[in-house]
């Protein structure tokens, strides 16, 4: 792994942790209602029915009032449990509780349905720290998704969620680094 590449997003990663810890509430409450908007937007327009999504955690684009919404729509909702091997179980988070997680964001506690659950979902929501205009993802380094949709042989569309300011020129490619479909950000979906 060239060490320029790891250093170089480590330093990207710290800026845009620090860019959202500085937002205001105005500014999160206002990024929270477009985020909304523009996800169901997707959701409507792919038909999706099963969906995979995380809960953000405190300095995330926050997703639980998009998820709500999905659930009250009937729209089955998986969400990612991380496993000690780096890679993502999957629960519909029955028990309505949360636990810190391996990597220590926030998890839903419920029944395990094991990593290939993913393959059954319409529409796939991830995180990221940046994405680019050629649709490549740099995510918080920890590689859970990059595994995930590297091993997945069909996957259905994958949209990342940023703020406005974190889609970028360009992001530091290392070579495990999966690119994704599109991206949400409080006042734009863009297709890649």
């Amino acid at each position: 792994m060239d060490s320029e590449t790891v250093h170089r997003k480590r330093a990207l990663r710290a800026e845009l942790r620090e860019r959202r810890q500085n937002m205001t509430s105005v500014e999160t409450e206002a990024a929270t209602a477009g985020f909304i908007a523009n996800l169901q937007s997707i959701v409507v327009d792919l038909s999706a029915r099963s969906i995979s999504c995380y809960l953000s955690a405190r300095n995330e684009p926050n997703t639980r009032p998009f998820v709500n919404w999905a659930e009250a729509q009937g729209i089955r909702v998986l969400f990612p449990v991380s496993r000690d091997d780096g890679l993502l179980d999957w629960t519909v988070g029955e028990d309505q509780t949360e636990f810190p997680g391996v990597s220590g964001m926030p998890e839903p506690a419920g029944s395990l349905l094991g990593p290939i659950a993913i393959n059954d979902v319409d529409l796939i929501i991830v995180p990221a720290a940046a994405v680019d205009t050629t649709g490549l993802r740099m995510g918080w380094g920890r590689g859970y998704y990059d595994k995930t949709l590297g091993s997945m042989e069909k996957c259905p569309p994958v949209y990342a969620v940023v703020f406005d300011n974190e889609y970028v020129d360009s992001v530091p490619r290392e070579v495990h680094d999966q690119p994704v479909d599109g991206l949400v950000t409080p006042t734009r979906i863009i297709t890649f």
